[in-house]
């Protein structure tokens, strides 16, 4: 009774450590909990719960993740906090059903729906949920969840999808669930590794699938379908092309950093970095470097230093990690350290801060 009415954090976490103990210590003896004695659990932790500073929320998230008596409505809050908190719950809480999941899916940040794609042993009708919502970052949590529930079908789609997501294509290549029909139609939008990958563990006759290449290749130079998208070909083949339109862009003056926003715009990420690296006269692999990070003020400062706007920045970032399977993190914590990537200095000093920071990355 002291500690519930005490308004001190220390002494809040102590009691709710506490009814959990009491809770785990049933729990281990089988006894079977009363339904008032449920409900006023219930309404105690929701009161504590709401009302605790972070790093409880945080520890209580990791402690609560396990255990199969929580009470669903905290369970379901917490899914819903920041995503530091809500990670545990999402990926190991038995609470969370597939309807939960379904509705956080449509509720949840973009962070948070990439920790559902990415839970372990997620079932088919969540699965399905995510293919239907065509987020491209959380697509490739998905396809990189060797456990998920991914069906005949929905692998198809996600095989298709990667024409466009080019993210979508090294995990679906090592997927224990890619079919050999379907790693032939992979076959043709990936690079020279992964061709060798897919061609030993399928067995496919590298004869048939270079000349398949080269069809498609020809097909798309002497123009597509209207209905069918172009095969891309080669992933080495199509870097050398972006680079030689970023060359001939920046050389005629029309290499602007409104390009970047555009490119983002038309899920083109190899394109923005190039575009980003050539504006800013950095190598192409330290913008990669700051986009695969868990610090998204690096992005902040390469933009920065450009002239990119403070006000147009978390626009850049949230396509970028729609792109990129969610990174650069740091969630939106991140999110506040990189509007101080803004000012007040010069761009000189942020491309300066840049190149200190992204070699320490």
């Amino acid at each position: 009774m002291k500690l519930a009415r005490s308004r001190e954090a220390g002494d809040r976490e102590r009691l709710l450590t506490g009814i959990i103990d009491l809770c785990e210590a049933g729990q281990a003896r089988g006894e079977p909990t009363h339904p008032d004695v449920q409900a006023l659990l219930n309404s105690i932790f929701m009161t504590l719960v709401v009302e605790a500073e972070r790093e409880i929320r945080h520890r209580l998230a990791e402690r609560l993740a396990d255990a199969e008596w929580a009470p669903s409505a905290l369970i379901n809050i917490m899914a819903l906090d920041e995503i530091e908190i809500a990670r545990p719950i999402i990926a190991r809480s038995a609470v969370l059903h597939d309807h939960d999941l379904i509705r956080l899916l449509v509720q949840a940040t973009l962070e948070h729906q990439i920790e559902i794609a990415r839970r372990p042993h997620l079932r088919s009708s969540v699965v399905e949920a995510i293919i239907d919502r065509d987020e491209p970052a959380v697509l490739t949590a998905l396809a990189g969840n060797e456990t998920a529930d991914i069906s005949s079908d929905a692998m198809g789609k996600l095989v298709d999808r990667s024409r466009e997501v080019v993210a979508l294509r090294s995990p679906l290549a090592r997927h224990p669930r890619l079919s050999e029909q379907l790693a032939e139609q992979l076959y043709l939008l990936v690079g020279r590794a992964l061709q060798d990958a897919l061609e030993s563990r399928f067995h496919l006759d590298p004869g048939r699938m270079q000349a398949a290449v080269a069809d498609a290749a020809r097909a798309a130079h002497h123009g597509a379908a209207p209905d069918q998208p172009a095969p891309i070909g080669l992933d080495e083949d199509r870097e050398e092309m972006e680079r030689s339109l970023i060359e001939k862009l920046d050389s005629a003056g029309q290499l602007r950093p409104g390009y970047l926003l555009r490119v983002l715009r038309e899920g083109r990420l190899q394109l923005f970095v190039m575009a980003l690296a050539r504006l800013g006269k950095f190598e192409s692999a330290q913008i990669r470097r700051a986009i695969d990070s868990a610090r998204p003020e690096l992005l902040a400062l390469a933009c920065s230093s450009i002239g990119i706007d403070r006000s147009v920045f978390p626009t850049i970032l949230e396509h970028v990690r729609q792109l990129n399977g969610g990174r650069p993190g740091g969630g939106e914590e991140g999110v506040r350290r990189a509007a101080s990537a803004f000012g007040p200095f010069t761009p000189d000093i942020a491309g300066m801060a840049f190149r200190q920071a992204v070699g320490q990355a």
